[in-house]
This record gives C-alpha cells, sequence and structure tokens, in this order.
C-alpha cells in the first residue's frame, strides 16, 4: 500500500520546535559522573598531556572542582589517586591506609560540598609497584582471592570515610559478595556498590594510566597487558554473565567500560537485566575528540554532546565522562 505522499517523515523535523516535542531521549547534568584526579599537595594542579584539559589536582582544588560540578547540577564525582611511586608496594598496603589519599578527599570534599555524592574506585593499580590491579605470583598472574581480601579493606576503609559509592573496577571473581558482606557487617548498610561488571581489556584506556602514573609500572614490570581478568572485546555473552554474578552477589548499579565502541553490550544489558547500567566513557574516547578538535577536523563540541546522547540512547543511566563539566556548561546554554 503506497503511503506517500500521507506519510511524510520529515513534517516532525521541520523546525527546532516540532523537533524537541518528538525528542525519544534527553541530555541532562544529572546524567553526569565527573572523574577527578587527586594528588597530593596544596595547589597542585598537573596536566595530564594525554588528556588535553584535564588536570591532576590536590584535595583543596578538587574540592574546589567538586563545588563547580554541583552548581551545574552534576550529582556526582568519582575519585581516581595519583599515588607517589614510594608508597606503590607489590601488597597494595597503601590502598587501605585510612590517612592515605583518597580517604582524605572523601572527608575534605563531603565537608565542602555535602551535596554532590562520592564515588571511590576500588582497585589496586595505583598503588602496586608492578602496574596490575591485584596482588601477583612469582609468575605474574594475578592472584584472584588475596586480591579480593585487600579490595575489601580498601572498600571498608573508604565507607569508614564517608564515601557514597565503591567502585570496584579490578574485575575480581567474586569481589562484589565479599565487599558487600564486609559492608553489611561493618554496619554500611547503605554504602551502594558499582560494579565494573562488564569491563573489556581495552586499549582505549592509555591516557588514565598515564594520568594515575601506572604506565610505567606495567612497563618497567614486564606484566604488559590485563586479559587475565579483563574481558575479550570479542564477547557479549560473558559480558552477560559477569552481571548476572555481580547482581546476585549485591551490586546496585552496573558499568560496562569504555563507551561508545561497546554500545552493543550496554543495550543487551539493559534489554535483559533493566537494573541501573553506568558506562564509563574513557580516557581514549575523551582523548580522540579533543585532539580532533584541536585539529579542527570537527566540532568538538558538538561530538561531544552527540557522543553522551550515543550512549544514553544506549541505555545509560548515567556516564562517566572526562566532558562533565563542559557538557553541563553547554546544556545549561
Amino acid at each position: 500500500m503506497q503511503t506517500f505522499p500521507n506519510t511524510r517523515m520529515r513534517r516532525l523535523r521541520l523546525n527546532q520546535r516540532s523537533r524537541s516535542l518528538v525528542q525519544e531521549h534527553t541530555l541532562s547534568p544529572n546524567d553526569f559522573i565527573l572523574p577527578i584526579f587527586i594528588t597530593e599537595g596544596q595547589n597542585q594542579k598537573t596536566p595530564v598531556p594525554s588528556m588535553p584539559g584535564v588536570n591532576r589536582l590536590s584535595i583543596d582544588l578538587a574540592t574546589q572542582t567538586a563545588k563547580k560540578a554541583a552548581s551545574l547540577g552534576i550529582p556526582a564525582i568519582a575519585l581516581f589517586p595519583v599515588i607517589d611511586s614510594k608508597l606503590k608496594t607489590p601488597q597494595a598496603e597503601a590502598a587501605y591506609d585510612d590517612n592515605g589519599l583518597i580517604p582524605n578527599a572523601i572527608k575534605a570534599i563531603k565537608d565542602a560540598v555535602p551535596n554532590i555524592s562520592l564515588i571511590s574506585d576500588i582497585a589496586l593499580d595505583p598503588y602496586t609497584s608492578h602496574g596490575q590491579d591485584g596482588l601477583i605470583d612469582e609468575n605474574g598472574y594475578v592472584i584472584n582471592d588475596q586480591t579480593t581480601d585487600i579490595l575489601l579493606k580498601q572498600a571498608l576503609c573508604h565507607a569508614s570515610a564517608g564515601v557514597d559509592m565503591v567502585a570496584p573496577s579490578d574485575m575480581m571473581d567474586g569481589r562484589i559478595g565479599k565487599i558487600r558482606d564486609a559492608l553489611e557487617a561493618s554496619r554500611f548498610h547503605n554504602t551502594i556498590i558499582i560494579s565494573y561488571a562488564a569491563k573489556y581489556a581495552s586499549s582505549f584506556y592509555g591516557p588514565f594510566r598515564d594520568a594515575v602514573g601506572s604506565t610505567a609500572q606495567l612497563k618497567s614490570s614486564g606484566q604488559g597487558g590485563k586479559e587475565s581478568y579483563q574481558m575479550d572485546p570479542a564477547n557479549i555473552n560473558e559480558a552477560i554473565h559477569e552481571v548476572a554474578l555481580d547482581l546476585q552477589e549485591g551490586a546496585d548499579i552496573i558499568m560496562v567500560k569504555p563507551g561508545l565502541p561497546y554500545l552493543d553490550v550496554v543495550r543487551t544489558i539493559k534489554n535483559k537485566f533493566k537494573c541501573p547500567t553506568f558506562v564509563y566513557q574513557v580516557s581514549g574516547e575523551y582523548a580522540m575528540i579533543k585532539a580532533a578538535g584541536e585539529k579542527n577536523w570537527l566540532d568538538s563540541r558538538s561530538v561531544m554532546l552527540e557522543s553522551l546522547m550515543c550512549i544514553k540512547r544506549a541505555g545509560a543511566d548515567a556516564i562517566f565522562s572526562y566532558f562533565a563539566l563542559d557538557a553541563a556548561e553547554a546544556l545549561h546554554g
């Protein structure tokens, strides 16, 4: 049956007014989580060369950034440590130091900006002298269960400091259940767990590893990649299995990482589990857009917003993004 010209799809695209009325998805600052790299000292601001516009910040400057994020309507920030190499050890003892960098940052930012939620990364790679996300044996293999014992100490340390959400990003088996049991036993009943359940062994993480200082450790240790615990980019059924296990163990929110190259994973997980699903638009995604924008190969502002909209459309309830401040300002007009 012929429908043209009765059905003209372009009618609703005629002007911005009609386009706005039928727009299926929207972006707002409420969709964003801002990652911040925390370093020691006072009034310290060190650029990350591979991430133009991103800096490592001391706690006082990170607090100012948190205030700006809150003023723009961004509901949460995520803290990632830049640890002095002298504190990095094979056993990652600094990861659960109650007077360490991240616990001190949590306390300071919570006091100054109580209306923003804080998320802490639960992983050992910033703290290990070899740059892996866990303890290693004599062959360089990351030991699962002993690593998990350290991770739960780290999670309890951060919960004691007042963090709202802990985000295990290590991909060790069984760590969500152990962390949930430890939090419950210590009466941190309302501490949210964001599980990096579908974290892939991606080449898009390079600038992040530069930012936290784990690249040098990985190279010097000769251990190289993280394929023995992060997921194969070729697999999606494995991601479904991982998510199911982590939800069963007590995760409140599921993370997919990276973002744009894995939107099929996001949509599949959202359709199957109907659970809160976050996506991390990772450092490599950010760096590509920024670099191309600096060369005037594309309009970085438009691409920034389009990329975030695509992640939201795929099923993300919230997006970790280094663009969070810029995107929130752009949306405010």
